[in-house]
C-alpha cells in the first residue's frame, strides 16, 4: 500500500522461485500497472503494461518487454552496489492536450499518438546496513514519430523485519507529450 497524490494498493505473488507477477492500481483506477519477471541463470526477464498520467493532463498506455543483469555475471566488480543494466522495447498510445489555447473547455482537443521503441538504462542498489537499503535507476528512449523518454528515480527502504517493510521514492519522467513526478511512501507486508 502507497501514497504519493492518490492512494495505491499493490500486490506481487511468486508463482514458483523463478516467476513472480506483480501490480498496482491507485485509488480511482486512472492509473495502474501489472508486470511480471522470469529469472533465468543470465539475468531477468520482464514485462509490464499498464497506464500513467501527465502532470498537466493527458494520459499513456505503455507495453514492453525486456531484460535486466547483474554487472557481476559479466564479471565486473562493482564494490557494494549491485548494477543492474537494462533494456527492451516498448509500445506507447499517448492522449495529449492539443497545445493551442482554447477559448473555452468546451474546446479542449486531445491528440493521440502511438510509437514503437526501446529503451536502455540502469538500476542500482545497496544495503547500508541489516535495515537500510538505497536504490537509484534511469535511463531513456527512442521511437517512432520522433519520440523520446528519460525517467530517473531514487529512493530508500527500510526493513522492520521479515515480514514488514517501509520505502520512500522520488520518481520523474519526461517525453514529447508532458512530464510525470511523485513522491511516495510506501508499507510492504509480505506474507510468508
Amino acid at each position: 500500500m502507497g501514497y504519493s497524490d492518490n492512494f495505491t494498493l499493490s500486490g506481487s505473488v511468486a508463482l514458483d522461485q523463478v516467476r513472480k507477477i506483480n501490480g498496482n492500481i491507485n485509488k480511482d483506477g486512472s492509473e495502474w500497472r501489472l508486470g511480471g519477471s522470469w529469472l533465468t541463470d543470465f539475468g531477468i526477464i520482464n514485462f509490464s503494461m499498464g497506464r500513467s498520467e501527465y502532470d498537466d493532463g493527458g494520459q499513456k498506455d505503455n507495453y514492453s518487454i525486456g531484460t535486466f543483469l547483474p554487472l557481476s555475471v559479466l564479471g565486473v566488480d562493482t564494490g557494494e552496489w549491485m548494477i543492474f543494466p537494462m533494456a527492451g522495447i516498448n509500445h506507447n498510445e499517448v492522449d495529449s492536450f492539443v497545445e493551442e489555447e482554447p477559448a473555452s473547455l468546451d474546446e479542449l482537443v486531445m491528440q493521440q499518438n502511438t510509437s514503437n521503441g526501446g529503451y536502455l538504462g540502469t538500476m542500482a542498489l545497496r544495503p547500508l546496513t541489516e535495515h537500510w537499503t538505497v536504490l537509484g535507476f534511469a535511463g531513456g528512449g527512442l521511437g517512432s514519430d520522433d519520440y523520446s523518454n528519460i525517467w530517473a528515480g531514487t529512493g530508500a527502504s527500510y526493513k522492520i523485519n521479515d515480514n514488514h517493510s517501509f520505502n520512500i521514492f522520488g520518481f520523474y519522467a519526461d517525453d514529447n507529450y508532458g512530464s510525470t513526478s511523485k513522491i511516495t511512501v510506501n508499507y510492504t507486508y509480505e506474507f510468508k
